[in-house]
């Protein structure tokens, strides 16, 4: 059965003669398919020919080197085998080295293993005859102690020989080896492989062939045998369609004629009939656009004016693909360029917003706030940009409405500067024609045209005409509003050649004020939170330090660029010219840091003038921070606890030199000796304050020379994001050590050294140099628990106060002493000691101290109450608490020491009268006490 096909059809089934007709039609030269089997086919007998040449060619040439390599092994194998040297040198060495040299020449497939000795005689040799013949052959190289390959043709063809030498232990050759083996032998295995070869050649001629069979096939069946006329016919199909596309296309020589121009090409540039075969540049096109066509230069959617028309033109050079020349393809964009146009205008406005958003609020200041906000503007909305606010919303305050009393924030652009006003002048309003007052109160005010804006609002003409000189010609003003709330107001200027503002562009204005507004509120809202945290810390830190002769201090307070947080110091007078310093941490930042540090300190100047011990001291700051924490927490405050503090509290006393030290989580001090050394005392540390461990704290005492400088500080200046507590050791000794310098140049220098940038957190230092009393300002006195003992007592301090030029202060001494001692005698225990310190001035202003110190053994503590009419005794302390300063009591390991101060002023002593008076004044009468101290021996 045979099926019929038509022009470009396919046979329904195989007709006889059908092969031989499809054969036939691939083998034919005048179709598209039969040119490409062909050609395929040739190429591919053409590299199978070339492929299995190769093979052949690296196939003898691998035999070769088969041969050499095998023969080399073979000659050195045997030449290094043990025990040659030895069979070499024994009676018979051909009956010991025969057997193996044969075994080794089947193993390795050579002809034969041949030994030598240096006379030539033939030792071993796959022919027996061979063997003690002398032979001359090409060994001297060998003899000489290197190895050879070589190939040589003889009887048998071509072979292959190597010669190695055999080396005693001495490095001396004392025979050769010689393996042959003929080309032949190796290159049989080629020979085997060859029909393999061309089996394979065959079969990838044949395959190749099916598969250029198929290629040419399904190429017939795409171009349906199309033949030249045919396909002359498809090309003329295609100039039709190139002629009916809606976009132009060109054809331009490479002598810049025109070879082609379809019909859309010829509307859009206006051609005339006889265009093609003229030069581009005379077809009357503009100057730039013939120029492009005319060039080598390509060109992707460049736009180009035509007429009345905008053209897209693309250009592509046709070399080296074809003829030198160019294609040209036209669209027009007319339409699409102004839409394009908008939608650019959009996104340009939807990214500056984008950038606002980014760039505009990245710190808490306002001035920088409002600095932003010009920066982003410029270029690309204004060419100069003011911002002004209210001068209250500057210092973090509340606006209270109106444009009264503002100051310009900032300017940006390139005309900024006069006739602007300075930034920072207080002023009325930056803008002409009155739209600042406008503009706060309503909305935005737009001014297309400066030089016809003019009216009744113009307060400053001569100002107006100076703006206008510099080229100011466009003025957009809106305000900047936050929670209602007017702040200020922001201008938008433009300059020169860039065009005026038009009703679009306030809506953005506005978009970026109002972003940029609540980023400024933000600001003025913390700067008046950071303004009140650092007036409420400066409050509560100490505003001078109190006069005392036992230190010289200095001091240094710096808050966190972040905020103000709980760090303090604090230089406490206590009795016995002794000083109390501290430095204390509250974690934590703002107002709540501030208000605790305030609380602790108060609590650290009231335990410190009970006198107690710096352990008690310490173990009650930290109960009270536990029962602050508690309190909080009761209260519902959450994220206010303290969540921990630090305080290192140490006493110095003149004199004697002792520091006692006591810290709980706080650094411990350093302490720079006269000789400028610095030195780190180890202080044992515990808990830091609030924890709520109840583990003990301890202390440690050591004595320091006078003129050292005591350093204490907090972590802030040893801590840094940068650098780790250990490296801040360091450097803090570093810029301790060297020759003696005051605490105030000290307390300089440790700042420069130390201080970053920008803090992270409070840093408090105190710097203080020790002095001593001198020994003669000092007088001690043991007392008998007998109340005959004062007398003697007192008298020995009236002397003391003669030979210190205090005679006028004797009789007030004498009485406080007198009472003071009755009342360790009465009521205390021995032993009982007696001590009086003079201190002197340590500037004009102040005056000296009398110090009266009596010990005993007891520690039960006096205390002040009224004595009653009929009271025999309890007015001695009331005398003591009326003529001294101050007075009190302090706990020592053994007892108690009651002390009181009296003020050198140099007045006159109370004479009997004024004493009776005072008395009297109280309802009593001079009784028991007094009386008490008028025993006499």
């Amino acid at each position: 059965m045979r099926g019929d096909s038509g022009r470009f059809g396919r046979p329904v089934s195989g007709a006889p003669g059908e092969t031989r007709r499809r054969l036939r039609f691939l083998l034919s030269m005048r179709t598209l398919a039969g040119q490409v089997f062909l050609l395929q086919l040739a190429v591919v007998a053409l590299i199978v020919t070339a492929a299995l040449v190769a093979l052949v060619v690296q196939a003898r040439r691998d035999t070769m080197a088969d041969a050499r390599s095998r023969t080399l092994a073979a000659a050195q194998t045997f030449a290094n085998a043990p025990g040659i040297v030895a069979a070499l040198r024994g009676p018979d060495p051909s009956a010991v080295l025969q057997p193996h040299a044969e075994a080794a020449r089947k193993a390795a497939g050579v002809d034969a293993i041949i030994v030598y000795g240096l006379d030539g005689i033939t030792l071993t040799h796959s022919d027996p005859r061979q063997i003690g013949r002398r032979v001359i052959g090409p060994y001297a190289e060998a003899a000489a102690g290197k190895a050879f390959t070589r190939t040589f043709k003889g009887t048998l063809g071509l072979s292959v020989v190597s010669a190695v030498p055999v080396k005693d232990t001495h490095d001396s050759v004392v025979a050769i080896v010689s393996a042959p083996v003929r080309v032949e032998k190796v290159q049989h295995r080629l020979d085997r492989q060859l029909p393999v070869l061309f089996g394979g050649a065959a079969g990838a001629l044949l395959i190749a062939a099916g598969g250029a069979g198929l290629v040419s096939s399904r190429l017939r069946r795409q171009t349906h045998g199309l033949g030249p006329t045919e396909m002359t016919r498809m090309y003329e199909h295609h100039d039709a369609v190139l002629h009916a596309v809606r976009e132009g296309v060109l054809i331009v020589g490479g002598d810049g004629r025109l070879l082609l121009a379809n019909d859309e090409a010829r509307r859009l540039l206006d051609l005339p009939a006889d265009a093609e075969g003229r030069q581009v540049t005379g077809l009357g096109l503009e100057a730039d656009l013939a120029g492009l066509l005319a060039s080598d230069r390509p060109a992707t959617d460049e736009v180009h004016l035509a007429g009345d028309r905008l053209l897209a033109v693309n250009k592509r050079l046709t070399a080296p693909h074809g003829p030198r020349g160019s294609v040209v393809t036209l669209r027009d964009t007319t339409e699409l360029r102004a839409l394009t146009g908008r939608a650019e205008g959009a996104r340009e406005r939807l990214k500056l917003l984008y950038d606002a958003g980014v760039e505009i609020g990245t710190t808490l200041d306002v001035r920088r706030t409002a600095g932003e906000l010009a920066e982003v503007a410029v270029p690309r909305f204004a060419d100069v940009v003011t911002v002004e606010l209210l001068d209250p919303v500057l210092h973090g305050e509340e606006s209270a409405g109106g444009t009264a009393g503002m100051r310009l924030a900032a300017v940006a652009g390139p005309g900024a500067g006069p006739p602007l006003h300075p930034v920072g002048e207080l002023i009325g309003s930056v803008t002409p024609h009155a739209v600042g007052e406008g503009t706060a109160e309503s909305g935005a005010v737009l001014v297309k045209d400066l030089r016809t804006a003019g009216g009744p609002g113009d307060q400053d003409p001569e100002r107006v005409r100076r703006i206008l000189e510099r080229g100011f010609h466009s003025l957009l003003v809106v305000p900047l509003r936050a929670r209602g709330v007017v702040l200020g107001t922001a201008a938008f200027w433009r300059t020169g050649a860039s065009p005026p503002f038009e009703g679009e562009d306030v809506s953005l204005a506005e978009e970026l004020a109002a972003r940029a507004a609540v980023c400024i509120d933000n600001a003025r809202r913390y700067t008046r939170e950071h303004t009140m945290a650092v007036t409420l810390q400066h409050s509560l830190l100490p505003r001078e330090l109190p006069e005392q002769g036992a230190l010289e201090v200095a001091y240094r307070y710096l808050p966190a660029q972040a905020g103000v947080g709980g760090d303090w110091f604090d230089v406490i007078p206590l009795s016995g010219a002794r000083v109390a310093l501290v430095v204390g941490d509250v974690v934590g930042h703002g107002l709540h840091a501030a208000a605790t540090m305030g609380r602790l300190r108060t609590a650290v100047h009231n335990f410190a003038g009970l006198d107690m011990p710096l352990e008690e001291l310490l173990t009650r700051l930290d109960e009270l921070v536990a029962q602050i924490d508690a309190d909080e927490a009761a209260a519902g405050e959450d994220g206010q606890g303290i969540t921990g503090a630090t305080c290192l509290y140490a006493v110095y006393d003149p004199t004697s030199g002792r520091l006692a030290i006591a810290t709980a989580g706080h650094p411990g001090p350093a302490v720079v000796r006269p000789d400028g050394t610095v030195d780190f005392p180890p202080v044992p540390v515990s808990p830091p304050l609030g924890l709520g461990i109840g583990l003990p704290v301890e202390s440690t005492e050591l004595t320091v020379p006078e003129g050292s400088r005591l350093v204490l500080y907090t972590d802030g200046l040893i801590e840094d994001r940068h650098r780790d507590p250990d490296a801040g050791l360091r450097a803090l000794r570093d810029a301790l050590t060297g020759p003696d310098r005051a605490p105030e140049a000290t307390c300089a220098a440790v700042m420069e050294a130390m201080l970053s940038d920008r803090p992270r957190d409070d840093i408090a230092l105190l710097v203080a140099r020790t002095r001593r009393l001198d020994p003669a300002q000092i007088a001690e006195w043991q007392v008998p628990g007998d109340p005959a003992a004062v007398a003697p007592v007192r008298g020995a301090c009236a002397r003391r106060l003669t030979e210190w030029g205090l005679e006028e202060n004797a009789f007030t001494a004498e009485l406080i002493l007198s009472e003071l001692i009755t009342n360790a005698i009465r009521y205390g225990a021995e032993p009982i000691t007696v001590r009086l310190i003079r201190t002197e001035p340590v500037s004009g202003s102040a005056a000296g101290t009398l110090i009266f110190e009596v010990a005993d053994g007891s520690s039960t503590s006096p205390r002040l109450r009224r004595a009653g009419v009929t009271d025999e005794g309890g007015r001695g302390l009331f005398l003591v608490a009326q003529f001294a300063e101050r007075w009190g009591t302090r706990y020592t390991p053994t007892g108690k020491v009651i002390w009181a101060e009296q003020p050198l002023h140099g007045g006159a002593a109370p004479s009997a009268e004024q004493l009776g008076g005072i008395l009297l004044g109280e309802g009593a009468a001079l009784g028991g006490a007094w009386e008490s101290d008028d025993i006499a021996p």
